[in-house]
This record gives structure tokens, C-alpha cells and sequence, in this order.
């Protein structure tokens, strides 16, 4: 336990450090955006407005609601204050809606689309990655070139040809949103069908791309196991297939545990670009409204909620990968 402890806090100190950096990106970048979105807004709410006294006034009122006027690492501290208790302002491009309210109704989406189609891929990718090692033959000939060629589709290029064909073509489902645009959110039937058959798509789209980069991983890494020393000298001792099997599937595990939290970031990325495509009310499309009305606020809300997501998700899987591997422990004992 002592060297799983010294792990665990390695990891601990790591993600705090990688926290902060979090923090100062998501409150710095979408600032360095050009124009004034405080201009923008007094723009809107001063049409037919002739006496520039007039909304020279109206714009000092919402740059000092907004924080604007204060210099800029004031600004940031009165930000990480806030995000530190749930508060992110208020939206610049909805005022005068909360940006809590906004993420509230869009994380829900996100989390319930991404990581279960995350998860999916990785265990149908890794269970066909396997096959394809110890049956060979066609079963691996096919595979192989089947992996290759979707593994290397961009996220949002699977979810265009999914929607052209199934949702253009053969209109089996429909082609954008999260529930029918004439629904209100309730816990009927024909609202949850209508979620379930606007949920089909997106996940698909991301499963398909994460099945490909791991069936390869897992493939090669069950190879090499299958030929490593231990294999024949089991065999030789005349161990059960299905034990010697058991062993070697374990141990190519290991790595693939670790490309899961490596590739988590950019399936998180793509899988919002799927959002945005079929128009999913997650947070990537809460994040490109945000960019569109330079909306800072918002924009630097869903980026660290974004962000903490896949940290806690790394951070999740490697506290997995140093329970389940003892080199783990013995390295960090010694």
C-alpha cells in the first residue's frame, strides 16, 4: 500500500498543477478574442437610440455589471472566486440568463452522450482487437483493414456520412437536436422515445471512430503477448488454452487502460464536433454559441467544465491502471 500511496499523491499533485494552468487558459483565451461584446450587447439594446450621452451611460452600466472595467487580473481573481462556488456570471450573448443556468441544461446532454459511447467503443474496439489476435485467419484479415480505415476518419466525417445516410437518405432518424422540437422536457413515454431515437446518431458516430484506434492497440499488443516466452511454456506444460488465453488478454489489457485516459481528451474534442453537426444541445454546441456572441463568460465556463472533465476522467483511469498493474506499486516502493 505504502508504494500506492506515493502513487496516488503523485497523481493528486499533478492534477492540482494542472488545474491551475486550467484556470489561467480558460479565463486568458477567450479574452484575447477581437471586438467588444459589451459594445455588441448596448448595440442591440440602443437601437432607435439618437443621444450618444444616453448610451455612453447604458454602457458603462453593463461594462461595470459585466466586470469589464476592472483591470484584467482583478478580473481573474474575482473569476476563480466565483467559479470556486458555482458562479460564472452572467451570459453575455443571453442576458439576462446565468451561465450556470446555461451549462445546467447542457452538461446532462454532454455526460450522457460521451462517456457512455467512450466506454462502448473501448470495450466492443478492444473485445474485437483480442479476437482478431487469437482467431487470425479471415476474422483478422477483415478486421485489420476494416480498423485501419475508420480509426483514421475525423470525428465530425463519421457523423456527416451517418447523417447523409441514415438520417438524409433513408430518414431513419432525424437530423439534428436532442428530443422532437415540438416536445416539452417531461418523463412521458413519448418524450423519452423521442431522446432515445435523437441520441442514435451521435453516439454512433463517436463509437465507431473509438472501436477502430483501440481493435488496432489491442490487436498488436495481444499478438506480442501470444508469442511471448511464458505463452510457449505454458503450452509446453500442457496449461489449459483457455487459462494461458485468460493471462495473456490481461496483461495486453494494461496498455490499452492507458491509451484510454490518453485518448479521452481528443475522443472528448471530437465527440463535441458531432455535437455541433447534429446540432445536440451539449456543451459543444453551448460552446460555439458562446463563440459566436463573444460570449466570455460562457465561453470560459464550458471550456474549464470541459477541461475538468477530462482531468477527472484521466485521473479515474489511472488510479484504475495503478490498482490493477503490481509494477506499479513495486516501482514506486523502491
Amino acid at each position: 500500500m505504502k508504494g500506492y500511496r506515493k502513487y496516488f499523491l503523485n497523481k493528486i499533485l499533478w492534477l492540482l498543477i494542472t488545474l491551475v494552468f486550467a484556470f489561467i487558459l480558460n479565463f486568458i483565451l477567450p479574452r484575447m478574442m477581437p471586438g467588444d461584446p459589451v459594445a455588441a450587447i448596448v448595440a442591440r439594446l440602443a437601437q432607435g437610440m439618437s443621444n450618444s450621452t444616453g448610451m455612453k451611460q447604458v454602457y458603462e452600466q453593463y461594462t461595470s455589471l459585466f466586470g469589464t472595467n476592472l483591470p484584467l487580473y482583478q478580473q481573474f481573481f474575482i473569476y476563480v472566486n466565483n467559479a470556486l462556488h458555482g458562479n460564472f456570471g452572467i451570459s453575455f450573448s443571453q442576458y439576462p440568463r446565468t451561465v450556470s443556468d446555461i451549462l445546467k441544461s447542457s452538461l446532462i446532454w454532454t455526460i450522457a452522450l460521451q462517456f457512455p459511447a467512450i466506454i462502448v467503443g473501448w470495450i466492443i474496439g478492444n473485445t474485437l482487437g483480442a479476437l482478431a489476435a487469437y482467431l487470425k485467419k479471415g476474422f483478422d484479415k477483415v478486421l485489420l483493414p476494416v480498423s485501419i480505415f475508420i480509426s483514421n476518419f475525423p470525428p465530425f466525417g463519421m457523423a456527416v456520412i451517418l447523417l447523409v445516410i441514415f438520417a438524409v437518405n433513408l430518414k431513419w432518424f432525424p437530423t439534428s437536436g436532442g428530443y422532437g422540437f415540438d416536445l416539452i422536457p417531461n418523463l412521458s413515454w413519448k418524450f423519452v422515445w423521442s431522446v432515445i431515437v435523437h441520441y442514435q446518431l451521435p453516439f454512433w458516430s463517436i463509437v465507431l471512430i473509438a472501436i477502430g484506434g483501440q481493435a488496432i492497440g489491442m490487436r498488436s499488443m495481444s499478438i506480442y503477448e501470444l508469442n511471448a516466452d511464458y505463452v510457449k511454456y505454458s503450452r509446453f506444460l500442457g496449461i489449459k488454452d483457455r487459462k494461458i488465453v485468460w493471462y495473456v488478454f490481461r496483461n495486453a489489457m494494461l496498455p490499452q487502460v492507458t491509451g484510454l485516459a490518453l485518448s479521452i481528451g481528443t475522443m472528448v474534442s471530437g465527440a463535441l464536433i458531432a455535437e455541433i453537426i447534429f446540432s445536440y444541445p451539449g456543451l459543444g454546441t453551448t460552446l460555439l454559441n458562446g463563440i459566436k456572441g463573444q460570449d466570455y463568460p460562457l465561453i470560459s465556463a464550458t471550456t474549464l467544465i470541459i477541461t475538468l472533465m477530462v482531468l477527472f476522467a484521466n485521473f479515474v483511469v489511472e488510479l484504475v491502471y495503478g490498482l490493477i498493474d503490481p509494477r506499479i506499486k513495486a516501482a514506486q516502493a523502491d
